[in-house]
């Protein structure tokens, strides 16, 4: 593994925890799939043979994802755009319906955040976390629930969160956004039970990709102490999450939180900022 994150190669070639073939047949949308977890994921549903549509805003790293999964032999749409956007989420859904004339899967896994400590705040960085996070991730969510109510047929959603059980400082307006994304997946859970519609989310701890630059140096350095396994995750940790939730294997799974954290969440302490001398003393 590089510093931060899995390589092309590694993603083409690394042993896969399940059966080949398991998605031949199934269509799987992943937004921000151009990079870190969103591409790993996109590479385990294209190797277990799904065809895979790819939004998100940056055309050139999806384009770039899309040249490694079609040179594995996976059919590939790509559609850029913003999630924050709702009638570019609808255009997006149209292509993929028009493109393969289906969908079984959706990953929400498009977000993004900045470290900050929360006084800090302005009016527009809070928004663009909660627009993107939150509002972007159900405006995907809607659009597939309705289509696939239209079609009378069932699908699985599953949204990329974050471990906000007992808050994240420095990352006050995405442990907001994806604590409203958590209690919406097991809300509609509930109300598209009938609509044979699974909606389940995966919680990523420090896992180990680009995004992780954007951190001060200090909070990278201490990261990894904050978990029992005393190290950042991999992308394919996520990404074997995600499938286990949209395959077979999550079959009677829905409105659940499947957290891969390393255990931090039982016994760590994880500050995105430097952390105060108060919290030291």
């Amino acid at each position: 593994m590089t510093q931060f994150g899995r390589s092309d190669d590694e993603l083409a070639t690394m042993p896969l925890t399940f059966r080949d073939g398991l998605f031949e047949g199934q269509v799987a949308l992943v937004s921000g799939a151009g990079r870190g977890i969103g591409k790993a994921i996109a590479f385990h549903f294209a190797r277990l043979g799904a065809k895979v549509a790819l939004c998100g805003r940056d055309e050139g790293r999806l384009n770039e994802t899309a040249g490694k999964l079609r040179a594995l032999g996976a059919d590939v749409l790509v559609r850029p755009m913003s999630i924050r956007d709702p009638d570019a989420v609808a255009r997006l859904y149209d292509t993929v319906w028009e493109t393969f004339g289906t969908l079984d899967v959706v990953v929400n896994n498009a977000g993004g955040q900045f470290p900050q400590a929360a006084i800090d705040f302005s009016p527009k960085g809070w928004n663009a976390v909660i627009d993107t996070n939150l509002n972007g991730t159900w405006y995907m969510m809607q659009q597939a629930a309705r289509r696939w109510r239209d079609a009378k047929r069932g699908g699985a959603i599953v949204n990329i969160v974050a471990v906000v059980s007992r808050g994240m400082p420095g990352v006050a307006h995405t442990c907001a956004a994806r604590a409203g994304v958590i209690y919406g997946s097991k809300t509609v859970a509930i109300e598209w039970a009938p609509l044979g519609i699974r909606v389940n989310c995966v919680a990523p701890g420090i896992i180990s990709t680009e995004g992780m630059e954007v951190y001060p140096e200090e909070a990278r350095r201490d990261m990894p102490r904050t978990n029992l396994m005393k190290r950042f995750g991999d992308v394919c940790d996520i990404a074997n999450a995600v499938c286990y939730l949209a395959g077979p294997s999550g079959a009677f799974m829905t409105g659940e939180v499947v957290t891969v954290d390393g255990g931090n969440q039982v016994w760590g302490d994880q500050w995105t900022i430097p952390r105060p001398t108060w919290f030291s003393e």
